[in-house]
């Protein structure tokens, strides 16, 4: 369960610094650098930035769903389904 939140903010670091140049080199794909290439377009072809983002967020969040749902159905002091 705590894999799938690290495993999120490993996504969301490694987006950041290749964003910001500090990650992995250019050449290499990376939402990252997606988001830094499409930067210098962004008002003339705003899709270059807005679908990468979008495709973070919802890795991200997909994640942090499947994270609460193991812990849901993992967690013996849970009172899910005790009524």
């Amino acid at each position: 369960m705590q894999a799938t939140f690290i495993f999120a903010e490993a996504i969301i670091i490694e987006a950041a610094l290749s964003f910001l140049g500090a990650g992995v080199p250019p050449p290499a794909p990376s939402w990252g650098n997606i988001l830094s290439d499409g930067k210098t377009y962004i008002f003339k072809a705003w899709w270059m930035t807005f679908f990468p983002g979008v495709t973070i967020v919802l890795a991200i969040i997909g994640l942090n769903l499947f994270g609460d749902g193991l812990r849901d159905l993992l967690d013996p002091h849970s009172s899910r389904g005790k009524k």
